[in-house]
């Protein structure tokens, strides 16, 4: 009895370092240019959304002004170089709700379909940017007052000419989420998993699923191109390429994107 108590611990264990590991980066210095980014073409960024404990944030406008200025390295390390902004673990709620939400997954049952919250923490607000027009966060993505819709196109240039075709179609803006941003990781091998109370754009956040069961995780890559109504009236086309490095690890983001479209 004792040993089979034994084997289903070590086991646990080694599923939740699976976990653990899923989507966590090999490379440490986000300051610097990661190696196999070198081929981002322009029109794609190349995230590291490993982290569990950052968002980062693009500004289409900042990047097509490099366009326009022909700065092609500006470009380039534009669209593979970006700031963590830490998720909050401590400060006032202005608002009550925002903070960091325990949750109970039943990962070794049912899988993350089940969950039951078991407490909250409040927090000061996510830092973010002055400009921004998107944020990822492994596999969650934000829009900054936007919205989204999910197109039946799988390519950048199967896209009508301009996106006044989309005129009257329905756009989905961000949501509120308590489950879906996993920020802390202390609990897991209790089932227990810190998540980040924020809007999120669910519609968006679907070109990328983590699926528990099986174990370890499944990812389902959407390819479908998105577009994008940013708050300021334009849009942008965007597409999730690819969600794995040359390494294989995954949550590194290449996205193809159109910008203005």
């Amino acid at each position: 009895m004792h040993k089979a108590l034994k084997s289903i611990r070590l086991l646990a264990g080694g599923v939740i370092l699976l976990m653990a590991s899923a989507c966590n980066g090999v490379f440490d210095d986000i300051y610097d240019t990661p190696s196999n980014a070198t081929n981002v073409m322009q029109g794609q960024l190349f995230v590291n959304a490993t982290s569990w404990k950052d968002w980062y944030y693009v500004d289409f406008d900042s990047l097509q002004q490099y366009v326009e200025r022909k700065d092609t390295a500006g470009l380039q390390r534009a669209q593979t170089v970006f700031t963590a902004y830490p998720i909050p673990t401590t400060g006032a709620s202005s608002d009550g709700k925002t903070g960091l939400y325990s949750y109970w997954f039943d990962v070794f049952g049912e899988g993350i379909s089940k969950y039951e919250r078991r407490g909250y923490t409040p927090t000061g607000a996510q830092p973010e940017p002055a400009s921004w027009s998107l944020a990822f966060h492994r596999n969650n993505v934000r829009t900054n007052g936007g919205a989204v819709l999910e197109t039946r196109y799988t390519s950048l240039d199967e896209l009508p000419k301009n996106s006044s075709e989309f005129t009257g179609a329905v756009f989905t803006g961000d949501e509120w989420s308590e489950s879906e941003v996993w920020a802390d990781q202390s609990q897991m091998l209790s089932g227990i998993i810190g998540c980040q109370g924020i809007t999120i754009n669910k519609v968006l956040s679907s070109w990328l699923r983590i699926n528990i069961p099986p174990m370890p995780p499944q990812f389902t890559l959407n390819s479908h191109v998105f577009i994008v109504r940013l708050k300021n009236g334009k849009y942008a086309a965007v597409q999730l390429k690819n969600y794995m490095d040359t390494s294989g690890t995954k949550c590194w983001l290449t996205i193809n994107y159109k910008y203005p479209y």
